[in-house]
């Protein structure tokens, strides 16, 4: 799923796309003075600093987008709060992430920045930069992660005829549209005042995009979401995954409008698409191929797995025998063995990397070197490709995709809320304490 909005952006932002100017926030000044405790952690005015500096390198080229410093601090110390109540939360529930976990993690950065880890350890090094302070926020990263994970995980079951319904109610919206948002947040049980006072201050955000303030800057500067400091922006998303607060106006905007404001659950909403597009038809290649398993245990071990297939392999191609007769005399993968190891038709990813190398390295009919699996060792015979077309199938999981995003996000919405709700949080920078035993929370 990974569509979780989460204020850990201004952590790592998402670990499939950090960049490595993003991971100065792992850098640490000299210790001053307490900002705020959340629950029973405090985060130090380096820690502030950091974090606003990370900001501040992600637009030097358009520094005019950012808000003042004083707004700019408040917005990433509340985002700070947040993560650290969700990692605290994670941690208070079991939850754990490993040394492994984490250099997995280090090494999907690498890669996104085309680079080494080695590299990317010497350009932390380089900037001046902690490295076991950049563990310590990925790994953090990774918590808050799980811990969505674990809350949606009832949420995330999608039956056969909750898709039938969707489907049959022609409601489900082609096409994709690019948009971006300001949230104007609203407490929990705002009463008329409050409900006002963030009206009119929507309304007032709304008149100052219309006088010409560009729209990312007031998202920096205004919103309350916690994408605000990514000037709102919710990428690429199907019609059917736009909140349902401004679905419909949406779909009746062109391509660079701005909304009206919209009142939603949390808040009052500005929304702007960027740019829509339309679904295509998708086709895919399919792969049919056989395969032969020997597994490795107790019983055998891995230089025996990989002469018996070896073996077979000799069998088939010096000795003319039959592959599917071999496979189900021998092969011990319980699902292909009674079709003479036959998988059937299958996209080239359905089985992992190692099995995708082999296939496009064969042609029809030939078999492969022995090669090792989690399972054991294997040999695999391709016997032909074809050309699908998957969309009506693609069309049906988009639309479990669509139901069970929808249960996920607003599961996850009121998590967030009553945590913070829950949690005792001292911001000393606006001069609020909030939690359960002192009422709502007024720092929202």
């Amino acid at each position: 799923m990974n569509k979780f909005v989460v204020s850990a952006c201004l952590i790592l932002a998402s670990l499939g796309a950090v960049s490595i100017a993003q991971a100065q926030l792992a850098s640490k000044e000299p210790v001053d003075r307490i900002v705020a405790v959340a629950e029973d952690e405090v985060i130090l005015q380096s820690d502030l600093d950091a974090a606003v500096n990370n900001v501040l390198n992600q637009y030097r080229s358009n520094p005019q987008q950012l808000p003042p410093h004083d707004v700019l601090e408040k917005q990433v110390l509340d985002s700070l709060i947040m993560l650290r109540l969700q990692v605290q939360r994670a941690q208070s529930t079991g939850i754990r992430v490993s040394d492994a976990d984490v250099d997995q993690a280090m090494q999907r950065v690498a890669e996104n920045n085309r680079i080494s880890v080695q590299q990317l350890r010497a350009s932390l090094a380089q900037q001046g930069m902690d490295i076991d302070a950049f563990r310590k926020s990925v790994r953090d990263q990774l918590l808050v992660q799980r811990l969505q994970q674990r809350v949606v995980q009832s949420q995330s079951q999608v039956s056969d005829s909750e898709v039938d319904i969707l489907l049959a109610s022609n409601s489900l919206k082609e096409g994709e549209v690019h948009l971006q948002h300001i949230l104007i947040n609203l407490p929990d049980g705002a009463n008329a005042q409050q409900i006002q006072e963030a009206k009119d201050k929507a309304d007032d955000v709304k008149k100052q995009i219309d006088g010409g303030m560009d729209f990312t800057a007031a998202a920096i500067r205004f919103s309350g979401a916690p994408d605000a400091l990514q000037g709102g922006d919710l990428g690429w998303r199907h019609y059917d995954e736009v909140p349902e607060a401004f679905g419909n106006l949406v779909e009746g905007m062109q391509p660079g409008s701005v909304s009206q404001v919209v009142r939603g659950p949390s808040g009052f909403h500005i929304v702007k698409l960027v740019e829509r597009r339309s679904d295509s038809k998708q086709v895919v290649t399919e792969y049919h191929a056989r395969h032969v398993l020997i597994k490795t245990g107790e019983l055998t071990s891995n230089d025996d797995a990989q002469k018996t297939v070896a073996d077979i392999r000799r069998r088939v191609i010096d000795g003319k025998e039959d592959f599917g007769a071999l496979a189900k005399k021998y092969s011990q993968d319980p699902t292909s063995v009674q079709a003479g190891g036959d998988l059937g038709w299958f996209q080239l990813d359905q089985y992992g990397p190692t099995v995708s190398a082999q296939l496009t390295a064969l042609k029809d009919g030939e078999v492969s070197q022995p090669f090792q699996t989690e399972g054991g060792w294997d040999i695999i015979q391709r016997l032909g490709t074809r050309q699908s077309d998957v969309t009506d199938t693609a069309k049906r999981e988009h639309a479990r995709d669509v139901i069970r995003n929808r249960k996920a996000d607003e599961e996850y919405e009121n998590f967030l809320r009553q945590v913070r709700s829950e949690s005792y949080v001292d911001n000393r920078l606006t001069g609020t304490i909030s939690g359960v035993n002192n009422g709502a929370d007024s720092d929202q």
